[in-house]
């Protein structure tokens, strides 16, 4: 028996245990309530038994054997009817028809269908004291266990699936047997049946989960709830062959819960929105968090009207009116992707729609492919992942440059967006398409989320956030975030880490891919650091991607609060795929990193299956000394960044001479670009003074209010250095409206032990404290109190 884990640690528990059972489809069934700020509503769960009980079971029952590690053909290109007959009679849930009838419009087209993945991710430790020993059952029922945390879960029940009309056609046999038992193992059959159908059948496939999540239920479970689980059990059921795997639960969020942000937006007007750290969504739904977990779902969320609800799924939802004031809203993804990738945010955004003139210009727009590209995306071949509808199979999907886009934001903040975002949005995409080739998703939304997000931005799969702070200040910062957010649809979500600790294999290539995407469009440059303990790539080291039997394991640092400000895994992560390019040079790199994403979309990897495949693909590296254990060693596991430091210290001191009389060129000045900015104010926060005026003519000069978030961080980093009392208005603003970059900001104010400073740090912390990220919240606590 495993000690449980102490939930004060830094390291987050993901107690699922994956490795009996595995969850491959979710049906969420929800209500938001604004005024109670409670998520409420029924999730039904499907399920296949996983690799370890396959492994360790003697009974060679055939509704055992799993399907995750089974490499499958594609055969996408004919796609399935649902006959629209008796639908009514099936579903009494007006949201459900919709798709019933195939979903008109442009969901039914062939290509645009199917995704994947995963965002930062890990693996596992820690089973209950119940949990049965699989290898000695007999003695104990067997316990599921999910991820749960923050919730309310009020009653669990298996799901009659045999009572679904219709649905024998997914057992072999053809009457329904009458002694209990057997009852129970054709529910399960038909559960395989309906989870193991070919790719080309899945509109066939989401009908009929939406019917099996509709039947009656057929007796209540067991179950109780951690800090961190939900462990559900069935009195006499001893294997997870036996278990029920159609299961229903009904439960209601909590509105501290650490999943959902429960805020308002620019506007003034309530809104919510998942966070991507640092329990994902736990809080949300009771889940598998581990990788591992590859699930597909389908969601209908219902809202006051006047609320639009924005989510991971492939089809454009159009909302339903279910009565008076009630809007609801259906999504659905067939590409197995972790559960942590779900995400949502309803509130009450506007779309910004596109003038006639630039969408006419954009949707004219031609960008040409190289031609060793273009014959490597055409290439046939066979994909390495589990069966589902895939884009990088589809012909008309692999020509798609800009795939179908919307921007949506509170109604004070249009105007900046169609100004800048716009526009930005198809180049960026067209960009990632003449790198990578075929867009793994279908589809994507963009939406600014409220002022407290944490960060600048995060992307999931059809949809990404965008902090406010991008979008002053021209289209530099707001085009190089948007690159590094796309660039997540290949890296982080089309592959995932299979450990989540390993999350440099989502960021560092990200940051490397947003230099490549916007030189394209636009040009860029980036940089940072961060404490030694959690600059270490592969934390886990020759333990990565291990798991404890159950499926059961940690996040390494996953709760410490000051992770989510560090930027080692972007900027070290970034570093080294620099270094590798120009090594090997950069066209036989991004050569190799197409090859990289053909091969393993869809999957998750660990660090050695890129590093490994790269030298193979250029052997001659070996004879330079350049192998895999070398990069292991100086770079992922350790701390720092090998030779890069030097090199970034030598080129800000080119820049460090005559610096205050450069006020003398103002008409040169003036015209410097973003990223040039950031490198004059960093150059010139190495120096020891600067006095009110030459700092007054600097902000003259340069505009600085007006420039981006980036140049304004460096310009109040400035004001605090040198107590320049006139700009500190400027960050107190910039406190309040940027908090995706402010929160070392109150650090400083503290350092200087200066009363005025610190009585405006406990001034700002003390007006956004309510509405800010916990995170955010907790780590300047620590710093002003």
């Amino acid at each position: 028996m495993e000690t449980q884990l102490d939930p004060m640690k830094d390291d987050l528990p993901l107690m699922a245990n994956t490795s009996y059972m595995l969850v491959k489809h979710y049906i969420l069934d929800l209500d938001v309530d604004f005024k109670s700020k409670v998520i409420e509503g029924i999730i039904v769960l499907f399920f296949e038994t996983g690799s370890q009980y396959r492994k360790t079971s003697s009974t060679g029952k055939e509704g055992c054997q799993s399907q995750f590690d089974e490499t499958c053909k594609m055969s996408a290109s004919e796609l399935c009817h649902i006959p629209v007959t008796n639908v009514s009679a099936c579903s009494s849930k007006t949201e459900y028809n919709d798709f019933a009838v195939c979903g008109k419009g442009e969901e039914d087209t062939p290509d645009k269908k199917g995704n994947h993945s995963n965002q930062e991710q890990a693996s596992g430790i820690s089973s209950s004291k119940d949990f049965c020993d699989i290898e000695n059952h007999g003695n104990k029922d067997f316990l599921l266990v999910l991820d749960c945390c923050d919730l309310s879960v009020l009653k669990v029940e298996e799901v009659d699936v045999a009572a679904v009309s219709g649905i024998e056609k997914f057992t072999r046999s053809a009457k329904l047997p009458h002694v209990s038992k057997e009852l129970e193992n054709l529910r399960n059959r038909i559960v395989h049946e309906l989870v193991t159908l070919p790719a080309d059948r899945w509109k066939e496939q989401l009908y009929y989960f939406t019917r099996c999540s509709q039947a009656p239920g057929c007796g209540e479970l067991l179950f109780t709830t951690g800090t961190w689980s939900l462990e559900i059990r069935k009195s006499g059921i001893q294997t997870p062959a036996d278990f029920p795997h159609a299961i229903r639960i009904w439960y209601k969020t909590k509105p501290e819960g650490r999943s959902v942000t429960w805020t308002t937006d620019q506007s003034g007007r309530p809104c919510v929105y998942t966070m991507g750290s640092p329990i994902n969504n736990r809080a949300l739904f009771p889940c598998q968090e581990p990788p591992v977990a590859l699930s597909t779902w389908q969601a209908s969320v219902r809202t006051a009207a006047g609320f639009v609800v924005l989510m991971s799924g492939e089809n454009s939802a159009e909302p339903v009116q279910l009565r008076e004031g009630i809007l609801s809203w259906y999504y659905y993804v067939t590409m197995p992707m972790p559960a942590s990738t779900f995400t949502i945010a309803v509130g009450c955004w506007q779309e910004v729609k596109q003038q006639s003139f630039t969408a006419a210009i954009q949707t004219n727009i031609e960008f040409s492919v190289p031609s060793s590209q273009a014959d490597f995306r055409w290439h046939e071949e066979i994909c390495g992942h589990v069966e589902y509808p895939c884009r990088f199979q589809n012909p008309a999907a692999r020509l798609q440059a800009v795939i179908p886009y919307r921007v949506f934001a509170p109604c004070c903040l249009m105007e900046r967006c169609e100004e800048h975002l716009l526009q930005l949005i198809p180049q960026c995409l067209s960009a990632a398409y003449i790198t990578l080739g075929t867009h793994p998703f279908s589809r994507l939304d963009v939406l600014i989320v409220p002022s407290n997000f944490s960060s600048l931005g995060m992307a999931s799969p059809h949809i990404i956030f965008l902090s406010q702070s991008v979008l002053p200040g021209g289209s530099h910062l707001c085009g190089t975030r948007l690159c590094h957010e796309i660039a997540h649809a290949w890296f982080g979500l089309a592959i995932g880490a299979r450990d989540w600790t390993e999350e440099w294999l989502s960021e560092g290539f990200a940051t490397f891919l947003e230099d490549i995407f916007w030189a394209r469009a636009q040009q860029v440059s980036k940089r940072a650091d961060s404490e030694e303990e959690l600059q270490v790539l592969r934390p886990k080291k020759e333990s990565t991607g291990e798991f404890s039997e159950s499926g059961a394991s940690i996040v390494k640092h996953g709760l410490k609060a000051e992770k989510i400000f560090m930027q080692v895994h972007y900027l070290k992560g970034y570093f080294l795929l620099r270094s590798l390019a120009r090594t090997i040079g950069e066209a036989s790199y991004l050569a190799s990193l197409r090859k990289f994403v053909h091969k393993f979309h869809g999957q998750l990897v660990l660090s050695q299956d890129f590093l490994s495949m790269l030298l193979e693909d250029i052997p001659e590296q070996k004879e330079s000394g350049l192998t895999v254990e070398s990069i292991f060693q100086n770079w992922l596991d350790t701390s720092g960044i090998p030779k890069v430091t030097k090199w970034m210290q030598t080129n800000q001191r080119v820049r460090k001479s005559g610096k205050k009389k450069r006020k003398q060129d103002e008409a040169v000045f003036q015209k410097l670009l973003p990223d040039q900015l950031v490198l004059l104010l960093e150059s010139l926060l190495e120096e020891k003074t600067l006095c009110p005026r030459i700092l007054q003519c600097l902000e003259k000069t340069y505009q600085l209010r007006e420039q981006d978030a980036e140049v304004r961080h460096r310009w109040c980093e400035l004001v605090v250095k040198h107590k320049y009392v006139p700009g500190y208005g400027d960050v107190e603003k910039f406190l309040r409206e940027d908090q995706a970059m402010g929160v070392y900001l109150y650090g400083e104010l503290m350092v200087n032990e200066d009363v005025k400073q610190q009585e405006l740090a406990h001034k700002c912390f003390s007006a956004a404290r309510e509405h800010m990220d916990a995170s955010s919240a907790k780590v300047v606590a620590e710093m002003l109190f």
